[in-house]
């Protein structure tokens, strides 16, 4: 399918878009600012954020333009291949979701995540990232958490996912990520996201 082997210049992009590693570092004032960070910002789920997205297994993997709206658990993902111009949609939340745009007629499942893995071959963990992508810890796991110098998150290690922060857009209060690289195994979802939206 084309969407699935769509690999356009965007891993090219994001690779270069790699910043110089970041020193890491532990202390308890970059705890207190974490935990201080998810207070402000783990009762805050109605946001919409814009990005290019890409996705790779290792052998196969696909990008797009992101819109992705999150209402409480419900989510709302629309995807748009660069080079074909197609559209797919996913929506769900805890009760299962449709996916759009695939195949000639909605495909319905019991978990989005399943969904793509199944359609696209994309593994992205949709409930752990609704978190990691604003710089969280997500609930579901044990976390381990690496910082900046600047007391943000540099790297979230979490249910065997390895999640980078390269960029912020330290214009928002807190600071949110601009640059997201989730990893495990061969399985790779970089985000860089262009805007978000966050309601109070």
């Amino acid at each position: 399918m084309s969407l699935r082997r769509a690999w356009p210049l965007w891993l090219a992009l994001l690779a270069l878009g790699a910043c110089a590693p970041v020193r890491l570092r532990e202390s308890p004032q970059a705890e207190a600012a974490q935990a201080a960070r998810e207070a402000a910002l783990g009762p805050r789920m109605q946001w919409t954020l814009t990005a290019h997205i890409a996705v790779s297994d290792g052998h196969d993997g696909g990008s797009g333009e992101l819109t992705w709206r999150q209402d409480g658990a419900r989510y709302d993902f629309s995807v748009r291949a660069p080079v074909t111009g197609r559209t797919w949609h996913l929506a769900g939340d805890a009760d299962g979701a449709v996916l759009e745009g695939v195949d000639p007629q909605p495909l319905h499942g019991d978990d989005g995540a399943m969904l793509l893995r199944e359609r696209l071959g994309w593994d992205v963990p949709l409930a752990d990232l609704a978190a990691w992508v604003r710089g969280l810890r997500a609930a579901a796991a044990p976390a381990e958490v690496r910082y900046d110098a600047a007391q943000r998150p540099a790297v979230i290690a979490q249910a065997g996912w390895r999640v980078e922060y390269r960029d912020w857009f330290d214009d928002h209060d807190p600071p949110l990520p601009r640059k997201v690289y989730a990893s495990r195994g061969p399985a790779h979802v970089r985000l860089v996201v262009e805007s978000w939206d966050l309601k109070p």
